[in-house]
Protein backbone atom coordinates (compact mmCIF):
# COMPACT_ATOMS: atom_id res chain seq x y z
CA UNK A 1 0.00 0.00 0.00
CA UNK A 2 1.30 3.34 -0.69
CA UNK A 3 2.18 6.14 1.87
CA UNK A 4 0.93 9.76 1.31
CA UNK A 5 2.05 11.28 4.22
CA UNK A 6 4.46 11.25 6.51
CA UNK A 7 3.59 12.83 10.42
CA UNK A 8 6.08 13.12 13.40
CA UNK A 9 4.80 12.71 17.11
CA UNK A 10 4.64 15.75 19.12
CA UNK A 11 7.55 14.91 21.13
CA UNK A 12 9.66 14.99 17.67
CA UNK A 13 8.86 18.94 16.83
CA UNK A 14 12.20 20.37 16.65
CA UNK A 15 13.81 21.82 20.24
CA UNK A 16 16.72 23.92 18.61
CA UNK A 17 17.27 25.82 15.57
CA UNK A 18 19.86 25.71 13.13
CA UNK A 19 22.12 28.33 12.00
CA UNK A 20 23.50 27.65 8.79
CA UNK A 21 25.51 30.58 9.25
CA UNK A 22 27.75 28.71 11.53
CA UNK A 23 28.52 25.91 8.76
CA UNK A 24 29.24 28.54 6.08
CA UNK A 25 32.94 28.43 4.85
CA UNK A 26 32.40 32.52 3.95
CA UNK A 27 29.32 34.01 5.47
CA UNK A 28 28.02 36.81 4.34
CA UNK A 29 29.39 40.25 4.40
CA UNK A 30 28.11 42.53 7.70
CA UNK A 31 25.05 44.89 7.24
CA UNK A 32 25.89 48.54 6.62
CA UNK A 33 24.77 51.50 8.22
CA UNK A 34 22.03 53.63 6.30
CA UNK A 35 23.25 56.81 6.13
CA UNK A 36 27.03 56.60 7.13
CA UNK A 37 27.59 53.14 5.24
CA UNK A 38 30.00 52.17 8.13
CA UNK A 39 29.88 48.35 9.11
CA UNK A 40 26.51 48.06 11.60
CA UNK A 41 27.18 47.48 15.38
CA UNK A 42 24.41 45.39 17.26
CA UNK A 43 23.42 48.65 19.14
CA UNK A 44 22.73 50.22 16.10
CA UNK A 45 19.73 47.80 15.91
CA UNK A 46 18.73 48.48 19.20
CA UNK A 47 16.11 50.87 18.05
CA UNK A 48 14.38 49.02 15.75
CA UNK A 49 14.44 45.04 16.86
CA UNK A 50 14.14 43.40 20.25
CA UNK A 51 17.61 42.44 21.80
CA UNK A 52 17.11 38.76 21.70
CA UNK A 53 16.64 38.77 18.10
CA UNK A 54 19.49 41.15 17.10
CA UNK A 55 21.73 38.46 19.39
CA UNK A 56 20.25 36.09 16.94
CA UNK A 57 20.76 38.13 13.42
CA UNK A 58 24.55 38.37 14.53
CA UNK A 59 25.36 34.77 16.44
CA UNK A 60 27.84 32.01 14.71
CA UNK A 61 26.15 29.17 17.26
CA UNK A 62 25.10 26.36 15.33
CA UNK A 63 22.03 25.23 17.01
CA UNK A 64 20.11 27.82 19.43
CA UNK A 65 17.09 26.44 21.87
CA UNK A 66 13.62 27.15 20.68
CA UNK A 67 12.10 28.72 23.85
CA UNK A 68 9.58 26.32 25.68
CA UNK A 69 6.75 28.74 25.48
CA UNK A 70 7.60 29.11 21.64
CA UNK A 71 7.18 25.44 21.45
CA UNK A 72 3.92 25.10 23.26
CA UNK A 73 2.19 27.84 20.58
CA UNK A 74 4.30 26.12 17.73
CA UNK A 75 2.60 22.38 18.87
CA UNK A 76 -0.70 24.26 17.71
CA UNK A 77 -0.33 22.56 13.61
CA UNK A 78 3.49 21.56 14.35
CA UNK A 79 5.11 19.29 13.22
CA UNK A 80 3.82 19.67 10.07
CA UNK A 81 3.22 17.12 8.01
CA UNK A 82 4.95 15.61 4.87
CA UNK A 83 3.54 14.15 1.83
CA UNK A 84 4.72 11.87 -1.26
CA UNK A 85 2.72 13.15 -4.16
CA UNK A 86 2.12 9.95 -5.80
CA UNK A 87 -0.56 11.14 -7.65
CA UNK A 88 0.54 14.07 -9.43
CA UNK A 89 3.46 11.57 -10.17
CA UNK A 90 1.07 9.86 -12.30
CA UNK A 91 -0.11 12.44 -13.59
CA UNK A 92 3.56 13.57 -14.99
CA UNK A 93 3.97 10.36 -15.98
CA UNK A 94 7.38 10.79 -14.39
CA UNK A 95 9.13 8.35 -12.64
CA UNK A 96 10.71 11.03 -10.16
CA UNK A 97 9.74 10.67 -6.75
CA UNK A 98 8.35 14.19 -5.50
CA UNK A 99 7.63 15.50 -1.48
CA UNK A 100 6.15 18.11 -0.26
CA UNK A 101 6.08 19.47 3.43
CA UNK A 102 2.83 20.85 3.91
CA UNK A 103 3.16 24.28 5.80
CA UNK A 104 -0.94 25.27 4.72
CA UNK A 105 -1.76 24.12 8.36
CA UNK A 106 -0.85 26.46 10.45
CA UNK A 107 -3.63 28.81 11.86
CA UNK A 108 -2.65 31.82 9.22
CA UNK A 109 -2.37 29.23 6.49
CA UNK A 110 1.44 29.55 5.61
CA UNK A 111 4.95 29.17 7.00
CA UNK A 112 5.16 32.74 8.55
CA UNK A 113 3.85 31.97 12.23
CA UNK A 114 7.39 29.88 12.67
CA UNK A 115 9.04 33.41 13.08
CA UNK A 116 6.18 35.51 14.14
CA UNK A 117 5.75 33.51 17.14
CA UNK A 118 9.08 33.51 18.07
CA UNK A 119 9.53 37.12 17.39
CA UNK A 120 6.24 38.04 19.58
CA UNK A 121 7.66 35.96 22.77
CA UNK A 122 10.81 37.87 22.84
CA UNK A 123 8.70 41.22 22.18
CA UNK A 124 6.80 40.24 25.07
CA UNK A 125 9.88 39.12 26.97
CA UNK A 126 11.51 42.56 26.62
CA UNK A 127 7.96 44.42 27.51
CA UNK A 128 6.96 45.77 24.32
CA UNK A 129 3.62 47.24 23.67
CA UNK A 130 3.67 46.09 19.90
CA UNK A 131 4.84 45.64 16.32
CA UNK A 132 4.45 47.26 13.54
CA UNK A 133 5.41 45.84 10.13
CA UNK A 134 4.76 45.57 6.40
CA UNK A 135 2.77 42.84 3.92
CA UNK A 136 2.73 41.94 0.58
CA UNK A 137 -0.09 39.73 -0.13
CA UNK A 138 -0.94 39.08 3.20
CA UNK A 139 0.55 36.19 4.88
CA UNK A 140 2.97 37.84 6.91
CA UNK A 141 0.71 40.23 8.12
CA UNK A 142 -1.96 37.52 9.21
CA UNK A 143 0.98 35.46 11.05
CA UNK A 144 2.01 38.45 12.72
CA UNK A 145 -1.39 39.56 13.43
CA UNK A 146 -2.75 36.16 14.85
CA UNK A 147 1.17 35.81 17.15
CA UNK A 148 0.91 39.49 18.37
CA UNK A 149 -2.76 38.33 19.99
CA UNK A 150 -1.78 35.25 21.90
CA UNK A 151 1.21 36.94 23.32
CA UNK A 152 -0.99 40.51 24.20
CA UNK A 153 0.70 42.23 21.80
CA UNK A 154 -0.36 45.29 19.22
CA UNK A 155 0.36 45.25 15.54
CA UNK A 156 0.62 47.83 12.69
CA UNK A 157 0.66 46.32 9.33
CA UNK A 158 1.46 48.76 6.21
CA UNK A 159 0.27 46.47 3.49
CA UNK A 160 1.27 46.88 -0.39
CA UNK A 161 -1.99 48.78 -1.47
CA UNK A 162 -1.73 46.48 -4.68
CA UNK A 163 -2.54 43.32 -2.23
CA UNK A 164 -4.93 45.71 0.22
CA UNK A 165 -6.71 45.54 -3.09
CA UNK A 166 -6.32 42.35 -4.44
CA UNK A 167 -6.65 40.53 -1.24
CA UNK A 168 -9.08 41.57 0.91
CA UNK A 169 -9.99 38.63 3.19
CA UNK A 170 -6.33 38.80 4.15
CA UNK A 171 -6.97 42.10 5.36
CA UNK A 172 -10.02 40.81 7.18
CA UNK A 173 -7.95 38.16 8.50
CA UNK A 174 -5.83 40.50 10.00
CA UNK A 175 -8.36 42.43 11.85
CA UNK A 176 -10.16 39.41 13.25
CA UNK A 177 -7.01 38.80 15.07
CA UNK A 178 -6.84 42.60 15.99
CA UNK A 179 -3.96 43.98 13.74
CA UNK A 180 -4.53 47.50 12.10
CA UNK A 181 -3.87 47.60 8.65
CA UNK A 182 -3.95 50.28 6.14
CA UNK A 183 -2.53 50.47 2.61
CA UNK A 184 0.61 51.44 1.72
CA UNK A 185 2.07 53.87 0.78
CA UNK A 186 -0.33 55.86 3.51
CA UNK A 187 -0.76 58.99 4.90
CA UNK A 188 0.72 57.89 8.46
CA UNK A 189 4.37 58.66 7.59
CA UNK A 190 6.63 60.41 6.30
CA UNK A 191 8.03 58.06 3.75
CA UNK A 192 4.18 57.01 2.92
CA UNK A 193 3.45 60.93 1.94
CA UNK A 194 6.38 60.84 0.35
CA UNK A 195 5.16 58.56 -2.36
CA UNK A 196 1.57 59.20 -2.77
CA UNK A 197 3.17 63.48 -3.51
CA UNK A 198 4.77 62.00 -6.46
CA UNK A 199 2.30 59.29 -7.42
CA UNK A 200 -1.36 59.65 -5.87
CA UNK A 201 -1.64 55.94 -7.53
CA UNK A 202 1.30 53.91 -6.37
CA UNK A 203 0.52 50.33 -6.09
CA UNK A 204 3.53 50.16 -3.47
CA UNK A 205 5.98 48.05 -2.59
CA UNK A 206 7.38 45.81 0.24
CA UNK A 207 10.63 48.32 -0.10
CA UNK A 208 7.78 51.38 0.80
CA UNK A 209 6.10 49.36 3.27
CA UNK A 210 9.30 48.82 5.43
CA UNK A 211 10.30 52.13 5.07
CA UNK A 212 6.55 53.07 6.75
CA UNK A 213 7.01 50.21 9.06
CA UNK A 214 10.28 51.59 10.09
CA UNK A 215 9.24 55.16 10.40
CA UNK A 216 6.39 54.00 12.86
CA UNK A 217 8.06 51.62 15.06
CA UNK A 218 10.95 54.23 16.05
CA UNK A 219 8.67 57.32 16.46
CA UNK A 220 5.94 55.38 18.44
CA UNK A 221 7.11 54.38 22.05
CA UNK A 222 6.63 50.78 23.35
CA UNK A 223 6.62 49.42 19.32
CA UNK A 224 9.52 48.09 17.42
CA UNK A 225 9.96 46.65 13.95
CA UNK A 226 9.28 43.12 13.17
CA UNK A 227 9.93 41.45 9.42
CA UNK A 228 8.90 38.27 7.88
CA UNK A 229 11.70 37.29 6.01
CA UNK A 230 15.80 38.45 4.71
CA UNK A 231 17.13 38.61 8.04
CA UNK A 232 19.40 35.96 9.83
CA UNK A 233 16.65 35.63 12.70
CA UNK A 234 13.73 35.18 10.32
CA UNK A 235 15.46 32.14 8.39
CA UNK A 236 17.19 30.34 12.00
CA UNK A 237 13.49 30.40 13.26
CA UNK A 238 12.29 28.53 9.83
CA UNK A 239 14.29 25.90 10.27
CA UNK A 240 11.74 24.18 12.66
CA UNK A 241 10.98 23.27 8.56
CA UNK A 242 13.56 21.69 7.25
CA UNK A 243 14.74 20.09 10.49
CA UNK A 244 11.07 18.35 10.62
CA UNK A 245 11.85 17.04 6.71
CA UNK A 246 15.27 15.78 7.46
CA UNK A 247 13.52 13.10 10.03
CA UNK A 248 10.37 12.72 7.85
CA UNK A 249 12.70 11.71 4.57
CA UNK A 250 14.25 9.02 7.03
CA UNK A 251 10.85 7.75 7.33
CA UNK A 252 10.20 7.52 3.98
CA UNK A 253 13.85 6.00 3.00
CA UNK A 254 15.11 8.41 1.20
CA UNK A 255 17.01 11.84 0.69
CA UNK A 256 16.38 14.56 -1.63
CA UNK A 257 18.33 14.76 -4.63
CA UNK A 258 16.54 18.35 -5.51
CA UNK A 259 15.34 20.95 -2.85
CA UNK A 260 12.82 23.54 -3.97
CA UNK A 261 11.60 26.88 -2.52
CA UNK A 262 10.13 29.81 -3.87
CA UNK A 263 11.74 33.09 -2.93
CA UNK A 264 10.65 36.57 -2.38
CA UNK A 265 12.70 37.40 0.52
CA UNK A 266 13.72 33.76 0.89
CA UNK A 267 12.18 32.89 4.43
CA UNK A 268 10.29 29.70 3.62
CA UNK A 269 13.19 28.46 1.04
CA UNK A 270 15.26 29.07 3.37
CA UNK A 271 13.40 26.95 6.42
CA UNK A 272 13.47 23.93 3.95
CA UNK A 273 16.57 23.48 2.81
CA UNK A 274 19.16 24.98 4.96
CA UNK A 275 19.02 21.86 7.49
CA UNK A 276 19.93 19.47 4.39
CA UNK A 277 22.26 22.39 2.52
CA UNK A 278 24.74 21.70 6.01
CA UNK A 279 24.82 18.14 4.61
CA UNK A 280 26.21 19.83 1.40
CA UNK A 281 28.34 22.43 3.51
CA UNK A 282 30.11 20.00 4.81
CA UNK A 283 30.67 17.52 2.16
CA UNK A 284 28.70 14.95 2.89
CA UNK A 285 26.10 15.24 0.10
CA UNK A 286 28.16 17.31 -3.09
CA UNK A 287 25.57 16.52 -5.18
CA UNK A 288 22.87 18.16 -3.28
CA UNK A 289 20.89 20.41 -5.62
CA UNK A 290 19.09 23.37 -4.26
CA UNK A 291 17.03 25.21 -6.41
CA UNK A 292 15.14 28.93 -5.46
CA UNK A 293 12.53 30.56 -7.33
CA UNK A 294 11.26 33.70 -7.70
CA UNK A 295 8.80 35.85 -9.73
CA UNK A 296 9.91 37.76 -12.84
CA UNK A 297 8.14 40.27 -12.12
CA UNK A 298 10.78 40.72 -9.68
CA UNK A 299 14.36 39.21 -10.92
CA UNK A 300 16.43 39.82 -8.02
CA UNK A 301 18.51 36.67 -8.41
CA UNK A 302 18.06 36.05 -11.85
CA UNK A 303 18.77 39.49 -13.54
CA UNK A 304 19.58 41.81 -10.73
CA UNK A 305 23.27 41.99 -9.44
CA UNK A 306 24.93 41.00 -6.44
CA UNK A 307 25.74 44.46 -4.46
CA UNK A 308 25.20 46.01 -0.92
CA UNK A 309 21.80 47.63 -0.87
CA UNK A 310 19.32 49.36 1.13
CA UNK A 311 16.66 47.09 2.52
CA UNK A 312 13.92 49.68 2.20
CA UNK A 313 12.99 52.30 -0.33
CA UNK A 314 13.10 55.28 2.37
CA UNK A 315 16.83 54.27 2.76
CA UNK A 316 16.19 53.67 6.71
CA UNK A 317 17.46 50.37 7.21
CA UNK A 318 20.30 48.32 7.00
CA UNK A 319 21.67 48.14 3.94
CA UNK A 320 23.04 44.35 3.27
CA UNK A 321 25.07 42.95 0.80
CA UNK A 322 22.72 40.86 -1.69
CA UNK A 323 21.15 40.04 -5.39
CA UNK A 324 18.97 43.62 -5.65
CA UNK A 325 17.02 45.06 -8.68
CA UNK A 326 17.29 48.79 -6.63
CA UNK A 327 15.49 49.96 -3.66
CA UNK A 328 13.30 51.82 -4.95
CA UNK A 329 12.08 49.07 -7.98
CA UNK A 330 8.36 49.03 -8.40
CA UNK A 331 6.91 45.34 -9.36
CA UNK A 332 4.54 44.73 -11.34
CA UNK A 333 1.66 43.56 -9.99
CA UNK A 334 1.21 40.35 -10.24
CA UNK A 335 -0.59 38.21 -7.46
CA UNK A 336 2.35 36.92 -5.73
CA UNK A 337 2.68 39.92 -3.55
CA UNK A 338 4.90 37.52 -1.60
CA UNK A 339 7.53 37.71 -3.89
CA UNK A 340 7.88 41.28 -4.79
CA UNK A 341 10.49 42.19 -2.58
CA UNK A 342 13.71 43.92 -4.96
CA UNK A 343 16.00 42.13 -3.25
CA UNK A 344 16.96 38.43 -0.90
CA UNK A 345 18.25 37.27 1.97
CA UNK A 346 22.10 38.06 2.30
CA UNK A 347 22.43 34.42 3.38
CA UNK A 348 20.86 32.48 0.34
CA UNK A 349 22.56 34.99 -1.95
CA UNK A 350 26.18 34.46 -0.57
CA UNK A 351 24.73 30.48 -0.90
CA UNK A 352 24.28 31.21 -4.64
CA UNK A 353 27.82 33.48 -5.57
CA UNK A 354 29.52 30.71 -3.81
CA UNK A 355 27.79 27.66 -5.73
CA UNK A 356 25.89 25.77 -3.47
CA UNK A 357 22.69 27.08 -4.79
CA UNK A 358 20.94 28.11 -8.06
CA UNK A 359 17.78 30.40 -8.98
CA UNK A 360 15.08 30.55 -11.76
CA UNK A 361 12.68 33.13 -12.14
CA UNK A 362 8.80 32.16 -13.81
CA UNK A 363 6.25 34.33 -15.43
CA UNK A 364 2.50 34.04 -13.49
CA UNK A 365 0.47 32.70 -16.51
CA UNK A 366 2.78 29.47 -16.09
CA UNK A 367 2.83 29.01 -12.40
CA UNK A 368 -0.58 29.04 -12.02
CA UNK A 369 -0.84 26.23 -14.63
CA UNK A 370 1.25 24.16 -12.38
CA UNK A 371 -0.40 24.93 -9.22
CA UNK A 372 -3.64 23.65 -11.20
CA UNK A 373 -2.03 20.62 -12.26
CA UNK A 374 -1.02 19.91 -8.57
CA UNK A 375 -4.49 20.48 -7.33
CA UNK A 376 -5.76 18.75 -9.70
CA UNK A 377 -3.97 15.70 -8.27
CA UNK A 378 -2.95 16.68 -5.39
CA UNK A 379 -6.20 18.18 -3.73
CA UNK A 380 -4.32 21.46 -2.10
CA UNK A 381 -4.71 24.59 -3.91
CA UNK A 382 -1.39 26.73 -2.94
CA UNK A 383 -0.77 30.48 -2.51
CA UNK A 384 0.22 32.06 -5.70
CA UNK A 385 4.10 32.19 -4.29
CA UNK A 386 3.87 28.43 -3.54
CA UNK A 387 3.15 28.12 -7.21
CA UNK A 388 6.56 28.95 -8.34
CA UNK A 389 8.28 26.06 -6.14
CA UNK A 390 5.37 23.75 -8.16
CA UNK A 391 6.41 25.12 -11.39
CA UNK A 392 10.27 24.08 -10.17
CA UNK A 393 9.52 20.92 -9.15
CA UNK A 394 6.82 20.11 -12.13
CA UNK A 395 9.71 21.06 -14.57
CA UNK A 396 12.24 19.10 -12.67
CA UNK A 397 10.02 15.99 -12.78
CA UNK A 398 9.58 15.89 -16.53
CA UNK A 399 13.22 16.71 -16.89
CA UNK A 400 13.75 13.04 -14.94
CA UNK A 401 11.17 11.97 -17.55
CA UNK A 402 12.55 13.00 -20.41
CA UNK A 403 15.72 11.38 -19.04
CA UNK A 404 14.44 8.22 -17.72
CA UNK A 405 16.15 9.39 -14.17
CA UNK A 406 14.34 8.67 -10.82
CA UNK A 407 15.29 11.35 -8.83
CA UNK A 408 14.41 12.65 -5.20
CA UNK A 409 12.48 16.11 -5.53
CA UNK A 410 11.11 17.71 -2.14
CA UNK A 411 9.47 21.70 -2.23
CA UNK A 412 8.24 23.48 0.40
CA UNK A 413 4.08 24.06 0.07
CA UNK A 414 4.76 26.94 2.01
CA UNK A 415 0.79 28.27 1.89
CA UNK A 416 -2.39 27.45 0.85
CA UNK A 417 -4.55 29.23 -1.28
CA UNK A 418 -7.70 30.19 0.03
CA UNK A 419 -7.57 33.69 0.05
CA UNK A 420 -5.81 34.06 -4.00
CA UNK A 421 -8.36 32.42 -5.48
CA UNK A 422 -8.32 35.79 -7.67
CA UNK A 423 -5.61 34.31 -9.33
CA UNK A 424 -6.87 31.02 -10.02
CA UNK A 425 -10.54 33.04 -11.63
CA UNK A 426 -8.10 35.23 -13.67
CA UNK A 427 -6.24 32.15 -14.78
CA UNK A 428 -9.30 30.07 -15.86
CA UNK A 429 -10.57 33.20 -17.68
CA UNK A 430 -6.98 33.72 -19.59
CA UNK A 431 -7.49 37.53 -18.20
CA UNK A 432 -4.09 36.32 -16.11
CA UNK A 433 -1.11 38.54 -17.64
CA UNK A 434 2.50 38.12 -17.61
CA UNK A 435 4.46 40.99 -17.64
CA UNK A 436 7.46 41.72 -19.45
CA UNK A 437 10.32 43.48 -17.57
CA UNK A 438 12.10 45.74 -19.37
CA UNK A 439 16.14 45.70 -18.90
CA UNK A 440 16.21 49.48 -18.95
CA UNK A 441 13.15 49.61 -15.42
CA UNK A 442 16.28 47.43 -13.78
CA UNK A 443 19.20 49.44 -14.78
CA UNK A 444 17.40 53.07 -13.83
CA UNK A 445 17.35 51.29 -10.23
CA UNK A 446 20.15 49.82 -10.13
CA UNK A 447 21.64 53.22 -10.47
CA UNK A 448 20.41 54.03 -7.43
CA UNK A 449 22.36 51.50 -5.29
CA UNK A 450 24.83 53.17 -2.43
CA UNK A 451 28.65 53.52 -3.73
CA UNK A 452 30.28 51.35 -0.33
CA UNK A 453 34.07 50.31 -0.37
CA UNK A 454 34.64 47.21 0.50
Amino acid sequence: MKQYKYVLPDNEMPTHWYNIIADMKTPPPPYRHPVTLELLGPDDLAPVFPAALIAQEVSTERWIEIPDEVQDVLKMWRPAPLYRAHRWEKALDTPAKIYYKWEGVSPAGSHKPNTAVAQCYYGKQEGLEGFATETGAGQWGSALSFATNLFGLKCKVFMVAVSFQQKPYRRIMMETWGGNVVPSPSSETNAGRAILAENPESPGSLGIAISEAIEYAVTHPGYKYSLGSVVNFVLLHQTVIGLEALKQMEMAGDYPDILIGCAGGGSNAAGLIFPFMRDKLTGARPDLRAIFVESTACPSMTRGIYAYDWGDTAKTGPVAKMHTVGHDFIPAPVHAGGLRYHGMAPSICALLQQGYAEARAYHQVEVLEAAQSFAQAEGFIVAPETAHAVKAAMDEALVCKAAGESKVILFNASGHGHFDLGAYDAYHRQALTDYKLEEEQIQRALAKLPKVAE
